[in-house]
């Protein structure tokens, strides 16, 4: 190390061998006992400003290397020059991809495979937690990937598209890619004349996504499943749409413990078996702050269909309320109605229990469920139901 009048040049070699050594955004962690060398080459400027000319990263066939890499006093990146990542992560997953810089504020980042499932991750946790400013000023993103991770089983191939960020939040994005198979899958920001950020997501299988999300276990597509959301959000609020087609549940504990109570107990053994199909999830809900409200949840399969709304205020109270009805029971209702019946149902109908009505309400950990039977089906229900057997 090497002080001139308020500069702190520092050149550091390290062999390291029993000391741990992680990084977690990118999800590298150094082998037991391996040995691993680290270089930092640079320098802290009278304004805190951390220039590091040359940091480079070493365990047999892994190396991060990057070239010029300044950071302010906050440690938000100011600018990179270059970037070379080719390492085996945690997951037993090769990353080999660069980031270089053009011009000015862009950027570009290509290479053949980098793992995102942790960064995915990292993107769906709590909004309570610390949200991380990496960039100082407005970034312009080109991405060109051979294969992409989404987590530990599914990946896309040639994953091509455009980020714009400022302030650290994602302005605009149009990124394209492919499943194994040539399923695609797209996502979008953009904004509009009306000031509203529209985010648009589909994807041809709908698994690496809702895999994510801990309450449903068990999901699997169907032979044409796919997920399609839609999002617009205007002075912290967003109203969204959310809808999947032809999936599979094999475990949603609430549901199965709401179809215990119903006493539908057929069915409750199908969701923890072998699950039940759905062939169509439509749900239209709005956030502000941490209030989620859903307008309407619909689900509907052969074996049984639900329609709920409510609210979800974030860790503190869930309050939801519905109908949920076997499928013989919509079939026999439906084919009661004249000529409309007939058309879409046939003339034989399958025997069937009467719904519930139900609600859940409380804390997350800690939700209480009443079931009521019903004989008659809402208007908006049959309606609803209608709507979705004319369209498939």
């Amino acid at each position: 190390m090497k002080k001139k009048e308020k500069t702190l040049n520092f050149n550091t070699e390290l062999n390291l061998k029993n000391t741990n050594f992680k990084i977690d955004n990118i999800n590298f962690k150094k082998k037991n006992n391996s040995e691993m060398k680290l270089e930092v080459k640079g320098e802290l400027q009278p304004n805190n400003k951390l220039d590091i000319k040359n940091f480079i990263l070493s365990e047999g066939n892994n190396e991060i290397k990057i070239i010029n890499l300044i950071l302010n006093k906050s440690n938000q990146v100011i600018k990179i020059d270059r970037a070379n990542f080719k390492y085996l992560d945690t997951e037993s997953k090769k990353n080999n991809f660069n980031i270089k810089k053009l011009t000015n504020n862009n950027y570009i980042i290509i290479g053949k495979s980098f793992n995102a499932n942790s960064l995915i991750s990292n993107l769906l946790k709590s909004k309570k937690e610390k949200k991380n400013n990496f960039f100082e000023r407005k970034l312009n993103i080109d991405m060109n990937m051979d294969e992409v991770y989404l987590d530990e089983i599914n990946y896309v191939k040639n994953l091509k598209g455009k980020l714009a960020i400022t302030n650290n939040k994602v302005k605009e994005a149009n990124i394209m890619a492919s499943f194994n198979n040539d399923q695609k899958i797209s996502f979008t920001i953009n904004n509009n004349d009306r000031g509203e950020k529209i985010t648009t997501l589909f994807s041809s299988k709908a698994k690496p996504l809702v895999d994510r999300y801990k309450f449903i276990k068990g999901f699997n597509d169907g032979k044409d499943g796919y997920l399609d959301f839609y999002s617009s959000k205007k002075n912290g609020v967003s109203n969204s749409k959310l809808v999947i087609y032809n999936f599979r549940v094999k475990e949603i504990p609430a549901l199965a413990k709401l179809l215990a109570l119903a006493s539908l107990q057929g069915i409750a053994d199908l969701l923890t078996g072998e699950g039940i199909r759905f062939s169509d999830f439509e749900m239209n809900f709005s956030n502000e702050n941490k209030l989620m409200k859903i307008s309407e949840l619909y689900a509907i399969g052969p074996a049984i269909s639900i329609l709920m709304e409510g609210y979800i205020e974030e860790e503190d109270l869930i309050s939801l309320r519905g109908t949920l009805v076997p499928a013989t029971t919509i079939n026999r209702t439906i084919a009661s109605i004249p000529l409309i019946g007939d058309l879409l149902i046939g003339k034989k109908v399958g025997e069937g229990v009467f719904g519930v009505s139900f609600k859940i309400k409380g804390p997350p950990k800690d939700l209480e469920t009443t079931v009521n039977p019903i004989k008659t089906l809402t208007p908006r229900f049959i309606t609803r139901t209608l709507e979705k057997i004319k369209k498939n």
